[in-house]
């Protein structure tokens, strides 16, 4: 058909466009990104992946391939968790790389991942670094958190109350001194020992199913808050289950990653969501 390849997937129904362009070709326009992830005129999606070669776009990375990132809005970010899963099962599936483990490059790093023979997909995700605290208030209620740096900033709200109550429709408020290029807020319930479940508000996109740099946070909060640096537990977010664990300097994120539908954008759509 001669127009530009995309495949549709997700991790814990965080779903992403997947763009294919090894040599770094395509215009990625915050407009088109923002198109494509619109539910109603474009594909729908969280966010995008581009597929890149980190040396098309001179990408320091002991890896051979880059996920190019965008948030659903259009603005660039540096992690997710979820959208490294797709990725690396892309590159298996595809044969640009190999089962087992190999390195993918982000802009907060490159991120170690393992691809497992059922496809679920490990990711070595860096240190979850605890920063400080601060306020997120959410239809006029504030509720204190504590501030996660996983590559992305986070704030993370342990409560008491249901998280499934909470209205996140709006976008809740934070203190823009802390975080001046905005904040992932998450709200987490523990369940018991080694369980958390989890809803995320995510920057530039809005209330997901799932947020894997956020399920990173949530623990790493969870085990601040209990007195300790290290340990495991499961997440429970709205699309699945995911397992994390923690340590100084260090955590995994394992999980589910789906690819359910490939096909080509039309080039007059493409060219015109740009202008």
């Amino acid at each position: 058909m001669g127009g530009i390849e995309f495949l549709k997937g997700h991790g814990t129904q965080n779903d992403f466009v997947l763009l294919p362009d090894p040599a770094g070709r395509l215009e990625l326009t915050g407009a088109r990104v923002a198109a494509l992830c619109d539910r109603r005129r474009g594909l729908g999606a969280d966010g995008v992946l581009r597929v890149v070669r980190a040396a098309a776009l001179d990408e320091p990375s002991a890896g051979e391939w880059f996920m190019d990132y965008r948030n659903a809005d259009g603005s660039i970010a540096e992690m997710c968790g979820n959208g490294v899963r797709v990725f690396a099962r892309y590159l298996v599936d595809a044969g640009l790389a190999a089962e087992g483990e190999f390195a993918v490059g982000t802009r907060a790093g490159d991120r170690p991942v393992v691809v497992h023979p059922d496809r679920t997909v490990t990711v070595h995700m860096g240190p979850a670094t605890i920063t400080g605290t601060s306020v997120t208030v959410v239809a006029g209620r504030p509720f204190s958190g504590v501030a996660v740096d996983v590559g992305n900033p986070h704030l993370v709200s342990l409560l008491d109350d249901d998280v499934a109550e909470l209205d996140l429709r709006d976008q809740p408020d934070f203190d823009h001194d802390v975080f001046p290029h905005g904040v992932n807020l998450e709200f987490v319930n523990r369940l018991g020992a080694g369980a958390l479940r989890m809803r995320v508000h995510e920057r530039g996109v809005g209330e997901t199913r799932a947020c894997g740099t956020g399920t990173v946070a949530a623990v790493a909060a969870a085990f601040h808050l209990a007195g300790t640096d290290t340990g495991a537990s499961t997440v429970d977010i709205p699309g699945g289950r995911v397992e994390v664990t923690v340590s100084r300097g260090a955590s995994t994120l394992s999980g589910p990653a789906e690819i359910v539908a490939r096909g080509e954008l039309d080039e007059a759509w493409w060219a015109a969501a740009g202008s």
